[in-house]
């Protein structure tokens, strides 16, 4: 059970890279995405429920043995990109937009992101992450309705 909650924590490893794991655990997820926007909307958030629910679990047992928040577990970065993502576009600069506002926020953790981080276990790691999501993915929306508005 350890070797399989290392894995989902690390998400098949990603998080072991030597430079910036956050970054390319979201990089790992991106072909996993693309894979995943031809779901229906429904179908992608049971996806997404799911992932969030298993990695919480993961995130749970790793803290155990890893200590507080490890860098290596990007199980949360995975979910927290495919939040920002939930729109599933095919565009390569909304899918970048995206990426780099999750990143953002992510590593900034405008309120009530950061508080989120307090949460005990594998919530604590995952919901600041889910939370970075959620608000890329409005902001994305913003974004995209006052260029519709603009233009």
């Amino acid at each position: 059970m350890e070797f399989f909650s290392r894995l989902i924590a690390t998400f098949f490893g990603a998080g072991y890279a030597p430079k910036a794991p956050g970054t390319a655990g979201t990089c790992a997820t991106l072909p996993l995405y693309l894979l995943l926007r031809k779901l229906t909307l429904f179908r992608y958030l049971l996806v997404v429920g799911f992932l969030a629910v298993l990695g919480t679990a993961a995130s749970s047992r790793v803290e155990k043995v890893w200590g507080k928040d490890p860098s290596r577990v990007v199980i949360d970065e995975v979910v927290g990109i495919l939040i920002a993502l939930v729109s599933r576009p095919k565009g390569l600069g909304e899918i970048m937009a995206a990426f780099v506002l999750f990143r953002l926020f992510d590593i900034i953790k405008p309120p009530p992101v950061g508080s989120l981080e307090r949460l005990p276990g594998g919530a604590g790691i995952m919901a600041d992450d889910m939370a970075a999501g959620a608000l890329s993915a409005l902001v994305l929306a913003g974004i995209k309705r006052a260029a519709k508005i603009s233009l």
